[in-house]
């Protein structure tokens, strides 16, 4: 009911620009998202894709020589954006219809999430701007900067689910700042509640405090290259960007700080007393003629308190057992349950003038002592190596297909999905197809875009772009 809210609010917001004047739709090149004008400067971007998907597994070394399968629509997203008169004031709406989290939650198959953006941005300056709302944030790893859209491989590294929160609520401060030699910094600054998306009821903990900067020592990439991943445009000169973003969660109710209220702990009085998370990490990215080189490290660390006496179980019910390795562990037994450790990521691939790209990546995870990453069922797998290849059917991102096969290193103790043990290592292989209609990119117009057509046409007196001599571009990420 509040994510409906939420749609109404952001709808309301597009009134101006849709209802009280004449509107033109910007010049249209196929596939391209939907662009609307009004006479009075308002603006409104319509914008969607969706990904069909299938996965294979195989556990080697096993008994069970079976190959599971699994299919699904990784993603079916729909975008609605504006910018008020003087383009100062921004806004952002993005829906996933698919019913599949962005990454997967350990047991929950079925935690598919709706509302992913919803946020108010203000330019202050040409150089800062304000954003209230919920959004990516920069403190996680730099893959998790890059649109679903134009992901290299077919799925993000192993990196980003162990440690990533994802999308955040709270108030973000972006800076773009050029300094002598053309070189750039890129701070960001953030204030969010620390309990991850979609938090409708009670907020746990206190909050989460972080930041990023960037720095490119060579300029801008070419057409937002920083946020996608293969080097489409082919940069005539290299372009990097490196990173550092830090974090700390006062108080944190789950694995990473992604699913507010699912690990809970009480003191003596019966309240709240939960765990801190902190989050380190480095990252770059490099392009250059078509080759595009990714390396991401990231490292959490957390600190009990010695109030903790009590945890909450699945069923709302408390227990004041603390036993590890049968010994009254309070602080280990915590931490056991908490993503802790460090791993990095490294990636590379070529994108061919035939636009066919090859890539490799290689991620490795090491799990602290106590640390839910030492879960034989979703991790104990210190060794992820994929190799992948990719078409793409026009020089943007508007529609590829993609496949990609995974070969991981399974430690001792690893189960399958089932919980059972198994003596080996595994390999996944992936298939995805993307299309859509997406902003600059030649995808093909959806039943969406229909739709919204001719909610235009019915509240305005409709007008080509190729009327006006004045026809604004848009362009951006």
């Amino acid at each position: 009911m509040k994510s409906i809210k939420i749609i109404a609010f952001f709808i309301l917001l597009s009134l101006p620009a849709i209802c009280t004047s004449q509107i033109y739709l910007d010049k249209y090149n196929f596939g391209e998202g939907l662009h609307f004008s009004g006479e009075n400067g308002y603006s409104i971007q319509l914008e969607g894709y969706a990904q069909p998907y299938v996965e294979t597994k195989r556990y080697l070394g096993n008994y069970d020589s079976e190959i599971y399968k699994r299919f699904r629509m990784r993603r079916l997203r729909l975008s609605l954006s504006g910018n008020s008169e003087n383009e100062k004031l921004s806004y952002r709406l993005k829906v996933d219809l698919s019913g599949t989290p962005e990454i997967d939650i350990e047991g929950e198959d079925d935690a598919g999430t709706f509302l992913l953006d919803a946020y108010l941005e203000y330019d202050l300056t040409d150089d800062i701007s304000l954003t209230f709302g919920q959004r990516s944030t920069a403190t996680d790893n730099r893959e998790l900067r890059m649109s679903s859209q134009t992901l290299q491989l077919v799925e993000r590294s192993r990196v980003t689910s162990a440690f990533s929160t994802i999308r955040e609520f709270g108030l973000f401060a972006d800076g773009t700042f050029r300094i002598p030699g053309g070189s750039y910094l890129k701070p960001t600054l953030t204030l969010t509640n620390g309990d991850g998306l979609n938090v409708f009821q009670k907020d746990r903990g206190g909050l989460k405090y972080g930041g990023r900067l960037d720095f490119l020592p060579f300029g801008l990439f070419t057409y937002f290259g920083q946020f996608r991943q293969v080097d489409m445009v082919r940069e005539l000169t290299p372009k990097l960007v490196v990173g550092v973003n830090y974090s700390y969660n006062d108080g944190m109710s789950s694995r990473r700080g992604r699913e507010s209220g699912s690990v809970l702990y009480l003191n003596d009085d019966g309240d709240e007393a939960l765990p801190d998370y902190t989050k380190f990490g480095i990252d770059f990215l490099f392009k250059y003629k078509g080759f595009s080189m990714l390396g991401e490290f990231v490292k959490s660390t957390a600190t009990v308190g010695n109030d903790i006496t009590q945890r909450v179980r699945n069923d709302g019910s408390t227990s004041t057992s603390f036993l590890v390795n049968g010994i009254q562990d309070v602080e280990n037994y915590v931490k056991g349950r908490m993503m802790l450790g460090e791993g990095y990521n490294i990636q590379a691939g070529y994108l061919f003038k035939n636009l066919i790209s090859v890539d490799a990546r290689y991620t490795h995870l090491e799990a602290d002592t106590y640390s839910f990453l030492n879960n034989g069922t979703f991790y104990n797998r210190p060794n992820y190596y994929t190799f992948g290849i990719s078409k793409y059917l026009d020089r943007n991102y508007g529609a590829k297909i993609q496949t990609s096969f995974t070969y991981v290193d399974a430690a001792p103790g690893s189960n399958d999905f089932n919980g059972d043990p198994i003596n080996g290592n595994e390999w996944i292989a992936r298939l995805i197809f993307s299309i859509g209609f997406y902003k600059n990119s030649n995808e093909k117009h959806s039943y969406y875009s229909i739709i919204f057509v001719d909610f235009v046409l019915r509240c305005t007196n409709f007008k080509s772009a190729t009327q006006r001599s004045h026809s604004k571009i848009l362009s951006g990420f």
